[in-house]
Formats: structure tokens, C-alpha cells, sequence
């Protein structure tokens, strides 16, 4: 008997070091959400999309339902059912020469287009034609039903540029929509945005790449927010209509793209201290119920 007590309180005091380890383990662990916006806005980026797909790394996906590509989009995505795919809610078009606008129709959401019956190319310029907050709704009420019925799996909601989530009334629209739909929002379960490489010049991204990924604090869900593409003749013509975009995006672009597929970021993406995540996993662990508004500066 007593060599089985003795035994007994060996397990349980192993068992109960081990979990001790593990806890400890799990707080020292990186957590790293990937998302890449823009999927469906051109066949570059798409492209650029099955690259990183057939990598199988655990990445978030946000689809432009509003853009001429995104029949595409949705193809690839039905062949890599691993990633998690949102709606990126989409009020602005930037480019020049190569617009879009509301799939309910300019008749129908006269307040969001401009002359040409395009979306706005920025936030201020959307906001300075006091949009309905009626349509606003309709037009993202619409954009999500296209991606509901595209026969994707959709996990999240996120926001193009900002626009949706611009004033508490428009952020409300929002929450409102993903309740009713039961879905996640991009930044509600308390994600903390990474410095990422999107100004850094294309040369250094890889290299500032490694270090930003290798410096993420412990603790908190770093996210990190990337738009890849791949350098065609037709992203070399795209030019932003916004003061503060980058020049030379499609290099930009697919320098996000390299660094991304590099074999320093992969090897650091592969470590054991480095946990990836996607929004499919954060609804599984933390649950819809548990979304938290963050602050509007966010």
C-alpha cells in the first residue's frame, strides 16, 4: 500500500509539473495572426495568393466581393480550404484607371459614388459626401451576401482602407452585420497591429521582415497585415489617387510576396517559440461572444 501511495503522489506530482511546464510554455510563446488583404481586386494578386496558399502556412485571407476579380479569388480558395477567408468590406476604389463601385448599383447607393459612379478614392473624400448611413448598410449588407453564397467558407469581416469602421455609426453598421451573419471582425479579440513592412523599401523587406517577426512581444496576438502581388505590366500602371499612398506598389507588392515565401521568414515562421494563427482558430478558442470593440483609432 504504501509503495502504491508512493507511487500515486509521484504521478501527480509529475503530472502537475508538467502542466506547470506546459502553461509556462504557452506564455512565452509568440502568437503571429497573418492577414492579406486585396484577394479579388486584380489576377496579380490572386496569383500572388496561390504561392503563399500552396505554402500551407496558417493565413488569413480578406476577399474584395466588390472588385471584378474576385470570382477568381473565390476558385482558389475552394482549392486551399486551410485558409480563413473574410469580407473585406469594401467603400473606396484609389486607383486610377482602374475603379469600381457598389454592387447594389449607383441608383441604389447614390451617396457613396462619385460622378462617374465609382467609390471614392478616400475615406475623406467618401465622408465629405455625407454618405446614408442606409446605404452604407446596403451596399456592405450586399458585399457580404455575394460572399456568403460564393460558396467559400467565410469566418471574418474587415475593412478596406478604413471606411466601414470611420465613425461609431458606421462601426455599429458593422458589428450589427457580423452578429446577424455570425461572423468574426478583424481586431475584436483584442489583435495588437505589428509594425509591418508596407513602406519599407522593397530591398529591406525581407531583412525587416525577420527582425519585426522575430521581436513580437509574448502575449498578445501580434497581427500582421500584408498586401502581396506579383510586378505585371498591369499593377506597374496602377497608380494610388491618395497623397499618402506608395509609389511603385507592384514592387512593393511583390517584395511583400518574397518575404513572405522566404526561406529566413519561413525558418522563423517554423519555430517552436513562434505560434501561427488564423480567425477560423481565434473563433474556435475564443468565441464570437467574446469580440471586444477596440478603440475607433484602430
Amino acid at each position: 500500500m504504501r509503495r502504491l501511495a508512493a507511487t500515486f503522489i509521484f504521478l501527480v506530482s509529475f503530472f502537475a509539473h508538467l502542466c506547470s511546464q506546459t502553461a509556462d510554455n504557452s506564455q512565452a510563446q509568440k502568437t503571429i495572426l497573418i492577414r492579406c488583404d486585396d484577394l479579388g481586386m486584380c489576377h496579380a494578386v490572386n496569383i500572388a495568393a496561390v504561392q503563399l496558399l500552396e505554402t500551407r502556412l496558417p493565413v488569413s485571407f480578406s476577399v474584395m466581393f466588390a472588385c471584378p476579380w474576385y470570382p477568381e479569388a473565390v476558385e482558389i480558395l475552394k482549392r486551399f480550404p486551410h485558409a480563413s477567408v473574410g469580407v473585406h468590406l469594401t467603400l473606396n476604389s484609389e486607383w486610377k484607371n482602374y475603379r469600381w463601385g457598389p454592387i447594389t448599383g449607383t441608383s441604389t447607393v447614390p451617396s457613396l459614388v462619385d460622378s462617374q459612379g465609382n467609390f471614392f478614392p478616400s475615406r475623406s473624400a467618401l465622408f465629405a459626401n455625407k454618405p446614408q448611413l442606409k446605404e452604407i448598410e446596403l451596399e456592405l449588407r450586399a458585399q457580404i451576401e455575394r460572399a456568403m453564397k460564393s460558396g467559400v467558407k467565410i469566418d471574418y469581416l474587415d475593412y478596406h482602407m478604413g471606411a466601414a469602421v470611420q465613425t461609431l455609426e458606421t462601426r455599429q453598421i458593422v458589428e450589427a452585420l457580423a452578429k446577424e451573419y455570425g461572423l468574426a471582425i478583424s481586431r475584436y479579440f483584442g489583435e495588437v497591429d505589428a509594425v509591418g513592412i508596407y513602406a519599407t523599401d522593397p530591398i529591406n523587406k525581407v531583412d525587416s521582415l525577420v527582425t519585426k517577426l522575430s521581436e513580437v512581444p509574448a502575449g498578445q496576438i501580434n497581427l500582421f497585415v500584408f498586401h502581396i502581388g506579383l510586378q505585371t505590366p498591369e499593377m506597374d500602371a496602377l497608380e494610388d489617387l491618395n497623397a499618402s499612398g506608395l509609389k511603385y506598389m507592384s514592387k512593393h507588392r511583390e517584395s511583400e510576396l518574397r518575404s513572405l515565401l522566404s526561406q529566413p521568414v519561413r525558418e522563423i515562421l517554423k519555430r517552436r517559440d513562434i505560434r501561427l494563427l488564423t480567425y477560423r482558430d481565434l473563433i474556435d478558442s475564443i468565441g464570437l461572444s467574446n469580440m471586444k470593440r477596440p478603440s475607433l483609432n484602430d
